[in-house]
């Protein structure tokens, strides 16, 4: 059964249960659910059908209903975590059907009873929910669920006690109107308590929890002070970094790799950290963790490196962990031979980096960006010192062949999903390469790997695939970037390094300049100009900028370009607002059989203006709360201060557009200044022609005479003129006969070529042909033998066949001969029996004569039976004999009909 099918049927009988809550129809709905789970429904949800939404949303609904059975309750929360598979599922469940107001409803009707499966089940289902998900504290049972949790947070159970650790730890990282509600309570300080006492647990991953929640809520405060102060900090590392390389599992690490992303957040633990006697040590063993084939582990390793590297004093100790040369073992597998260094000497670290640079675009492509951003930083920092360390040119000669490997592979046949992906990872690559050709030390070593061949097949593709998707620059806040957005950042981050190396590679100028001149090269050029991100339009002015100047150049059609991209951003801008101020505030509180998935998607704007317009306040500030008034003035602020900075990246723009204007006025100045000396140049050239004319005056009129002959030889030129222009049109229609025939030529050449490859694959066949036959001549040959030997034996068998029927004649004879005296004696036996009375005397003699003939015949008859056996025996061989005659003489038949047909 196809997925379509059981989506339908489960459809149907969630409709039916919900019509009637019959025991035939709730097992017949679990039935269904069950066959769901059991089928592969990867990313079924990001797909964007109906059908799959709507048995979502009845699940959800019945899931939070507290009439529905427990039983069938566990079995659809299992089918919704199972749907729960990456991180674009949980955010659908999150943000579009509210399993999470949901879960905690389940998890509040069922309070009393915490030991009870279902709860244990909904915890985790929650624990994987919310992570890395912002969840406000105004969103339905939340407040419930966080009491919940602090209440058994004492239990016995170690399973319920390490799923309410995660999901507290989960609900309180970054989640500042959480922290608050959680900060405001009256037991808080037992919680403290509490907690302090898990550090000492046996689990590591207790304890994990543990530092993440104490984390999130004391770090500025007083107890956090006291937990993460200069004499206990150096423990806390030296634990969190145990945890990470001996950690319990995936989940133990992705904790710990949090909670010390954290921690280096604060400045102060971060200054630490850079004290950290331990730390080279330390971050060897984490980067150990990527010689592993596990993504998810790589993946977090790579955030932790990546979370170092904002911190400027822990850069150049990560240059220095990670372009370490490794130890004896690895350098016997090494590259190019270096003055003054051991052959192939690779970086341990480094060398994990280049093997997750290499996955495939598919699966562990999260691991790769990671690792293109991480090398990016770090190489930045290392090629930006006074001297470039020769471990560093060893690893950038080891690195680049990968990375020029990384640029190949674009199919445009293989989906948007695919070019998405690829094309993300050109830019970052290409990004990694720039920063590579900065520097004089390493841009020669780029110039030997990269090929202009490369960078213009790179740059067809990417254009082809701008020039076929439709471009829209500005798309609605919070959604993705289009296709054509990324490729086309991944084109002019190519065009970049094409401009970088044009004097270093060969026939890379000649490319970049022609690539420049493509009319298709308007449409990526004008989504730079017009982003908002400050580096793509200072790439997008030296592209054009080394455009301008070129004959071919679109100008015309890059200024429409700019302007309807313009035009439509404002445009998107008015309905934005307009979609802003149309929407209203969502209740605040639900019930848990009446949930709403645009419960948790306040209005900030609608909010607002409640409480200036007073309406309804009496009843609503009643559940508010003053964390909840002052998460709206942040979120209110975090959007002054983006708008702040994209003010600020304007006023940039326009103090280098300034800036370049007064260089161009400098230029024009000094143009201007040239001209006029040119100016005062050609005045005095042109006194010298007026004196010079005078001198030639005298001279004219000896000329006139040659004039007049000039005119009879301009008369014979205009003849031949025409002449030549009758040639030209000769030419021309030479020209175009020559284009026919050079197309014919063309033709008949990929013909010719075509012809070529059949005449080799006919060659080929027949080499193969003549092999067979020569093995059949020899099988034949062979036959013929072994038939001539058969032919041998068949004439000795013959020979000896008609010995035996010589013999069987004799026999036959006898036997005859011996009948005729039987016939004989009887005769004469009757004789004698007439005669009895006269020959009495002689009756003895007579009897035992009798008895001897009796013996004989018996005697002679058992002779007759043992040749008649002997006979069928002979018979049976003969005709053995003959079977197998005639078979040899079908297949040498056979054979030679067989040879006859292969030799013509």
């Amino acid at each position: 059964m196809d997925t379509t099918t059981c989506l339908k049927s489960l459809l149907l009988a969630i409709q039916q249960y919900r019509d009637g809550r019959t025991v035939q129809h709730a097992a017949q709905l679990q039935k269904q659910v069950e066959e769901v789970s059991g089928m592969k429904c990867d990313k079924l949800l990001s797909s964007g059908q109906v059908l799959p939404s709507e048995c979502v949303s009845g699940l959800v609904e019945l899931a939070g209903n507290p009439n529905t059975s427990p039983d069938l309750t566990s079995s659809i929360i299992a089918l919704l975590a199972q749907l729960a598979c990456d991180d674009s599922s949980r955010e659908i469940l999150h943000s579009s059907y509210n399993l999470t107001s949901t879960l905690a409803a389940v998890i509040h009707c069922h309070n009393n009873t915490p030991e009870e499966p279902l709860v244990l089940q909904c915890l985790q289902v929650l624990q994987k929910l919310t992570y890395n998900t912002r969840i406000f504290q105004s969103t339905s049972y939340i407040h419930e669920l966080i009491t919940f949790l602090m209440t058994n947070i004492h239990s016995h159970n170690e399973d319920i006690v390490m799923s309410c650790l995660g999901l507290m730890a989960n609900l309180c990282r970054d989640n500042p109107s959480v922290q608050s509600h959680i900060k405001s309570l009256d037991n808080v300080k037992p919680f403290y308590r509490t907690l302090i006492n898990f550090l000492a647990h046996n689990s590591l991953t207790v304890v994990v929890f543990t530092l993440s929640i104490l984390a999130s809520l004391t770090l500025n405060e007083k107890v956090g002070e006291k937990l993460f102060d200069a004499k206990n900090i150096h423990q806390t590392f030296q634990l969190v970094f145990n945890i990470i390389v001996n950690g319990d599992g995936t989940l133990t690490r992705k904790y710990s790799v949090d909670l010390l992303v954290d921690l280096l957040k604060n400045p102060k633990i971060a200054d630490y950290l850079t004290r950290y006697q331990h730390f080279s040590a330390c971050v060897s063993q984490v980067l150990g963790l990527l010689h592993s084939k596990d993504p998810d582990s790589a993946a977090k390793v790579l955030e932790l490196l990546l979370a170092m590297c904002s911190v400027s004093g822990l850069r150049s100790q990560l240059c220095d962990i990670v372009f370490r040369p490794a130890g004896p073992k690895l350098r016997a597998a090494g590259c190019k031979q270096r003055t003054g260094l051991d052959a192939g000497r690779k970086m341990e670290g480094g060398l994990a980096l280049v093997q997750w640079l290499s996955s495939p675009v598919e699966g562990a492509e999260s691991c790769s960006l990671q690792a293109l951003q991480l090398l990016n930083e770090l190489l930045e920092e290392s090629l930006g010192a006074e001297s470039v360390n020769e471990c560093t040119l060893s690893f950038v000669e080891m690195l680049l062949p990968v990375l020029v490997g990384l640029l190949k592979g674009l199919d445009l046949a293989q989906g948007d999903a695919h070019v998405r992906k690829h094309c993300h990872r050109i830019t970052h690559t290409t990004s990694l390469l720039l920063i590579l050709s900065a520097e004089d030390a390493t841009r020669s070593l780029v110039s030997r790997q990269v090929h202009a061949q490369l960078c213009l097949s790179q740059v067809e593709t990417l254009l082809s695939c701008c020039h076929s998707n439709s471009p829209l620059t500005c798309l609605p806040t919070g959604s993705d970037k289009d296709l054509s957005q990324v490729c086309a950042e991944a084109l002019l981050k190519t065009l970049e390094l094409m401009s970088k190396l044009r004097q270093q590679v060969k026939d890379m100028e000649t490319s970049f300049y022609r690539m420049l001149q493509d009319q298709r090269i308007v449409t990526p050029l004008s989504l730079a100009l017009t982003s908002h991100q400050r580096d793509h339009v200072q790439t997008g002015l030296s592209l054009l900028f080394e455009a301008t100047p070129l004959p071919d150049f679109p100008s015309l059609v890059l200024g429409e370009s700019m302007a309807a991209n313009n035009a439509y951003r404002q445009r998107e801008a008015e309905l934005s607002i307009k979609r802003v101020a149309v929407q209203d505030v969502p209740p605040l509180r639900t019930n848990a059989s009446i949930l709403d998935s645009s419960s948790a998607s306040r209005s900030v704007s609608g909010l607002v203006e409640k409480m200036q317009t007073n309406l309804e306040l009496q009843e609503q500030m009643k559940d508010s709360h003053v964390s909840e008034i002052i998460d709206v003035y942040e979120q209110k602020l975090a959007a002054f201060v983006s708008k702040e900075s994209r003010l600020q990246d304007l006023l940039e723009a326009k103090a280098l557009a300034l800036s370049q204007a007064d260089r161009l006025i400098a230029q024009y100045r000094v143009q201007r200044a040239q001209a006029e000396a040119e100016a005062r140049k050609l005045a005095s050239f042109l006194k010298d022609a007026e004196r010079r004319r005078e001198e030639l005056q005298g001279e004219l009129s000896n000329q006139v005479l040659e004039v007049e002959r000039s005119k009879t030889d301009m008369e014979e030129l205009l003849q031949h003129n025409s002449r030549l222009q009758k040639d030209s049109e000769e030419h021309q229609a030479l020209k175009g006969a020559y284009n026919t025939l050079l197309n014919r030529f063309n033709e008949t050449e990929r013909l010719l070529k075509e012809l070529q490859m059949a005449h080799i694959s006919l060659t080929k066949h027949n080499e193969t042909l003549r092999k067979n036959h020569e093995t059949l001549q020899v099988q034949h040959e062979k036959v013929a033998s072994v038939l001539e030997e058969r032919e041998e034996d068949i004439r000795s068998l013959q020979s000896d066949l008609q010995k035996k029927n010589d013999d069987l004649s004799g026999l036959r004879a006898e036997l005859k001969a011996e009948e005729e005296k039987v016939k004989e004696k009887n005769r004469e036996r009757r004789e004698l029996e007439e005669t009895v009375d006269v020959l009495r005397k002689e009756l003895n003699k007579t009897e035992q004569a009798r008895k001897d003939a009796s013996i004989k015949a018996s005697s002679l008859e058992l002779q007759k039976s043992q040749l008649e056996t002997k006979l069928k025996l002979k018979e049976d061989e003969l005709n053995k004999h003959s079977a197998m005659i005639a078979m040899i003489h079908s297949l040498s038949s056979g054979k030679m009909k067989s040879d006859v047909n292969l030799s013509l």
